[in-house]
């Protein structure tokens, strides 16, 4: 099984790709991916509200997709009525708040309240970070003793700092998903996080999910059985690699997984 904890519903605007949830699920078949936690491409960059209602309008109500509240940070009051009306409700599961659409750092004010509101709720939530800023996310989740947050694309570049984060707090998760993959990167993540904090994670739509999982192939936790596109991360892996590919996740989100 494969759980992405960090998807997309909706087109970009910067290609022609249609944005449904046929095209979420083609995607996911494509590559083998069972569930995915997906956020509205129109509330990420563009207008929160209204993205959360579509994503509303078009999540099924049971199955293989579910979504993030998409929280924009210096809109404080339109995102604790949206997380009232949809988290909780069987499909919303976390909150996605992205720091650089919003030109809200992990540091600031505006996104030290969303933070604060989010560990309240109890609503795990999907960080934008980069570089450094996985060190703010951890501080963020040590002053805040019931916020869980996942470092998205556990820093990119930043992966040696997302390390030093991840054992500062066990309630910080780090998930791979970049549309580069240095060697080594995913392997030295593994060699000295917890293996109970590491996530499955692909950018996809924005990102052909193929990025994520040849980094994971190739840093050798996982065996792979027949071609990657139809059966995904499969083999005798281990623990380690179950947490990874899926039981963290549906620990944190509360999914079903028989």
């Amino acid at each position: 099984m494969i759980i992405d904890v960090h998807g997309h519903w909706g087109p970009w605007f910067f290609t022609m790709e249609v944005g449904s949830v046929e095209t979420n699920l083609a995607v996911m078949d494509r590559y083998g991916i069972d569930m995915a936690i997906v956020s509205a491409t129109e509330a990420v960059c563009y207008d929160a509200p209204a993205g959360n209602r579509a994503l509303a309008d078009a999540l099924p109500s049971s199955g293989r997709l579910y979504g993030y509240v998409t929280v924009n940070p210096r809109q404080l009051d339109a995102a604790s009525r949206d997380l009232a009306r949809y988290f909780g409700d069987g499909r919303f599961v976390g909150a996605k708040l992205h720091t650089d659409y919003t030109e809200s750092p992990i540091t600031s004010p505006q996104t030290q309240d969303a933070l604060t509101m989010l560990a309240e709720l109890d609503c795990p939530v999907l960080v934008h970070t980069w570089g450094r800023t996985v060190l703010d996310l951890a501080q963020s989740c040590v002053d805040r003793p019931r916020l869980r947050a996942i470092a998205g694309h556990m820093g990119a570049d930043g992966y040696p700092y997302a390390i030093e984060a991840a054992q500062s707090c066990d309630r910080l998760y780090l998930e791979p998903s970049w549309s580069q993959a240095p060697a080594g990167r995913i392997s030295s993540v593994l060699a000295a996080v917890d293996d109970r904090q590491l996530l499955f994670g692909t950018d996809s739509t924005l990102i052909d999910p193929a990025s994520a999982l040849g980094a994971v192939l190739g840093s050798g936790l996982f065996d792979t059985a027949g071609p990657v596109g139809s059966a995904g991360l499969t083999g005798p892996a281990g623990l380690t690699a179950e947490r990874l590919a899926w039981r963290n996740a549906a620990s944190l989100f509360d999914l079903p997984t028989s």
